[in-house]
């Protein structure tokens, strides 16, 4: 068997054109999700190495996917897959125009749309543990979960009004060489309507979703992760073919030669 840094170079290698992407190795981790077989008791789990796209994906990007792929042009894609306010504020179904800069994450983007982009490029979105575990970094520690001035960070961007401009991807790289997973967007991950363990509110008629992330919030195991907790009751309130002006996404490849 190929020694993990060559696999993860050669894979490295093949991905230069659709974005840069880091190796995640992998390792225990207790998410804040219970992952255990009772809902209210969490369980270490293994997660297994995979390689993440360093920033979340641009305009600019998409825009090239959309070009190359029609189908999934605004007023092309079936309504089943987007919404209304799909790629709303682009100018043209292929093009953001000059009122969006290239470099700028992605947004109003379905998890459909999102899903396809990945596979245009041999990834994936990333799941919800996958992500929370390369989330969990800072810029020297794997898991900085537990220090109180690197929460207060993260949570000083809620407070920041909202209606402003996005800032183009890029920001301060964490252990891992991944930019932006705070701060910037939410982000979109594949297993998004199965992050909570109790009942699901939309599964029994119920249109109440607030009250679907009031009574998905009690499964929380972390209570002070509260950042977390909102990024979660975000993601499970949606449908796949929901867009927001805030939310976007990027992709993940499995590391070849594990498991």
């Amino acid at each position: 068997m190929k020694p993990l840094a060559a696999v993860v170079l050669a894979a490295a290698c093949a991905v230069v054109q659709a974005g840069e992407y880091r190796l995640v190795p992998g390792g225990r981790f207790e998410s804040v999700l219970p992952q255990g077989p009772v809902a209210t008791v969490s369980a270490p789990v293994d997660v297994a190495p995979f390689a993440m796209r360093t920033t979340p994906v641009t305009v600019g990007e998409f825009s090239s996917f959309v070009q190359a792929h029609p189908e999934w042009m605004r007023g092309q894609a079936p309504s089943v897959f987007v919404d209304r306010r799909y790629l709303l504020q682009w100018a043209t179904p292929a093009a953001a125009g000059p009122a969006l800069e290239r470099g700028v994450p992605v947004t109003e983007v379905s998890w459909f749309a999102a899903r396809a982009f990945c596979e245009s490029e041999g990834a994936r979105l990333p799941t919800w543990i996958e992500w929370e575990y390369a989330a969990a970094a800072d810029a020297t520690r794997t898991d900085a979960r537990a220090d109180p001035a690197w929460r207060r960070a993260i949570l000083s961007w809620y407070e920041k009004p909202g209606g402003t401009a996005l800032a183009a991807v890029g920001g301060a790289p964490n252990a891992y060489g991944l930019r932006d997973l705070h701060g910037l967007v939410w982000e979109w991950v594949d297993d998004f309507n199965a992050l909570f363990i109790a009942g699901d509110s939309r599964t029994q008629g119920d249109p109440d979703k607030l009250k679907f992330c009031g009574a998905g919030a009690l499964n929380i195991i972390d209570r002070d992760s509260y950042a977390v907790l909102m990024r979660i009751a975000l993601l499970s309130s949606l449908n796949a073919a929901d867009t927001t002006a805030t939310l976007g996404f990027r992709c993940v490849k499995p590391v070849q030669g594990t498991p």
